[in-house]
């Protein structure tokens, strides 16, 4: 049954339709003083609390209730064991989708094919230890003798996305590490800028590919590789300045890397969902193997927590087993669809205030985007509702100077997730940095939930001396609808287990949306095509020949090109 054919569905667009229209959060806040303590949820982690307060939205206790009875008419609590249990869920590609059991912190049997993964899950990480030890302690020595001092990740999509957020996430935690690189592009300045900075005799290579044939990826690898033996010049080198996160021993040794230095993962990681497995090794190698087992184990606890409702206590695990209503990745994904499939918005914007996590909207540009950007369904019918999202972001408070006027006064709904940790990595001044970033991060929400009515303004306008004509002229102007729903997510600060904690989180957020739009979240059929007609222009732009095998538009195009290549 679609989404739109559930009768819990229909029974939400009728109060829609009947409600919507007067919703207004500022009076909501105004007639109910308990709104904030009834709409929020406080989880308590090992490494400090989080709290999402989700009160300036667009809906009500029956709206919230409404959408969870959806939530389990969609069948999300079946379709979530099955993911733990192993089952082949990615069912388009014949998969199972476990990148749980890469951060299973409590070791308990994870079963794929009538075989406990576990083991090997632990062989991988007890290697990754091992080598993170040599690399980081100085025993790991380049071809001259001299120990590793940088390290840089070949690989693109999420054999980068990840890896890069959570280097830059966690830079104060990579004292004693090598500085990291990361060259994902194609476009040949990607890698000879890179390279530019760097010496051969203290560079370690991470080529990330599992098929070891991803073309971006193997030809900057190759490149790499050039210029090394430039410098080297002996091949037997190559094996002391590269290393593999790939499955495909034969190529792997083809290219010069010794496999006893080959770090696997296995197909039911998906690539996205990839930084828990080896291909997060630039990772450990930054922070440490401790600080990435920490990572893991914040992930680990957010499938496994002891949430803390404002409501009550709650003994009892988190995304697996906390009830809906108190479940952070559920309730997040509920109101993504409240938005998207009642209100049509469009776009969700991802707003961290924090620097750190200046690449934490891109990363989840892909989570969300490759995961939910689809309209067939499981059935094989095409969707007649929206899927996925347009998900951007910047960090506060740059984004307030760039794209928030259009958030305040454009014509478009923005649903907005603000983040924010409590404690700065750098508090400066006494502080006074991380409180002014703090007063703007309370205010944005503050702002766009109340507004500023006509009245208000006009005040305004008149405590500032103007009026008449004058003031009645930029009156319209400075009236602000508010009404703009968001969600604040506080945390205590960034360290390595909080950020694995809201990496699982929306993780998990994406997945509950996928299940109630019946798509599948862990295939990427639509990156295909393009990649199928490049092979083809790119043995056309090897001579001068005019080209007319294609549309006008991509011929003239080509043909421009061959031009202007001299």
């Amino acid at each position: 049954m679609g989404l739109t054919q559930d009768p819990n569905f229909q029974k939400l667009q009728d109060w829609y339709t009947a409600h919507a229209l007067n919703l207004n959060i500022r009076h909501m806040f105004e007639a109910d003083k308990e709104r904030f303590n009834k709409l929020n949820l406080l989880m308590k982690t090992e490494d400090g609390d989080i709290l999402l307060d989700y009160s300036k939205n667009l809906i009500t206790e029956e709206v919230m209730k409404m959408l969870i009875d959806l939530a389990k008419s969609r069948g999300i609590e079946v379709a979530r064991e099955k993911m733990f249990a192993g089952e082949k869920i990615n069912f388009t590609e014949g998969r199972s989708v476990l990148h749980v059991a890469l951060r299973n912190r409590s070791n308990t049997p994870v079963v794929v094919g009538g075989k406990d993964v576990m083991p090997d899950v632990n062989r991988v990480l007890e290697k990754m230890k091992g080598f993170c030890h040599r690399v980081r302690s100085g025993e790991w020595k380049g071809f001259t003798g001299k120990a590793i001092t940088d390290v840089v990740n070949v690989g693109i999509g999420g054999s980068d996305l990840g890896p890069l957020m959570v280097t830059e996430a966690l830079k104060p935690y990579s004292k004693g590490g090598p500085r990291v690189w990361f060259v994902s592009n194609i476009d040949g300045t990607h890698i000879t800028k890179t390279l530019a900075q760097l010496n051969a005799e203290t560079t370690l290579f991470i080529v990330a590919s599992k098929t070891f044939t991803t073309q971006e990826t193997i030809t900057n690898a190759e490149s790499a590789k050039a210029w090394f033996l430039e410098q080297a010049k002996d091949k037997s080198a190559v094996a002391k300045h590269f290393v593999a996160l790939s499955t495909n021993g034969p190529k792997v040794k083809d290219f010069g890397i010794d496999t006893e230095n080959m770090f696997e993962f296995w197909d039911w990681v998906g690539g996205r969902f990839s930084l828990w497995s080896a291909i997060g090794m630039a990772i450990a190698l930054h922070i440490g193997y401790d600080n990435y087992e920490k990572l893991l184990s914040g992930a680990h606890w957010m499938a496994s927590a002891s949430p803390t409702p404002s409501v009550g206590l709650l003994d009892d695990n988190h995304f697996r087993t906390a009830p809906l209503e108190q479940n952070a990745p559920v309730l997040l994904a509920l109101l993504g669809i409240w938005y998207i499939n009642f209100f049509h918005a469009e776009t969700h914007a991802m707003l961290p205030y924090d620097q750190y996590m200046h690449r934490f909207t891109a990363y989840f540009q892909q989570g969300d985007m490759e995961s939910n950007g689809k309209y067939i369904t499981k059935d094989g019918a095409r969707v007649n509702y929206h899927t996925g999202p347009i998900v951007w972001g910047e960090p506060g408070t740059n984004g307030q100077h760039a794209f928030y006027q259009l958030i305040h006064q454009g014509t478009r709904m923005v649903p907005c997730d603000f983040l924010i940790p409590a404690q700065s990595q750098h508090p400066i001044r006494d502080n006074l940095h991380h409180k002014i970033l703090l007063a703007n991060f309370l205010a944005q929400t503050e702002a766009l939930m109340k507004g500023k009515t006509t009245e208000e303004a006009k005040n305004e306008l008149e405590a500032g001396g103007l009026s008449g004509e004058t003031l009645e002229k930029i009156l319209p102007h400075k009236v602000f609808q508010g009404n703009r729903p968001t969600n604040s997510i506080i945390f205590k600060k960034l360290s390595p287990y909080m950020l694995g904690a809201l990496i699982a989180m929306y993780e998990h957020k994406i997945f509950i949306q996928g299940i109630m739009w019946e798509i599948n979240s862990f295939d990427q059929w639509g990156v295909e095509l393009g990649k199928q007609l490049a092979k083809k222009i790119e043995a056309e732009l090897q001579d001068t020949a005019e080209i007319h095998s294609h549309d006008s538009s991509t011929n003239g195009l080509i043909n421009f090109l061959k031009k202007n290549f001299a």
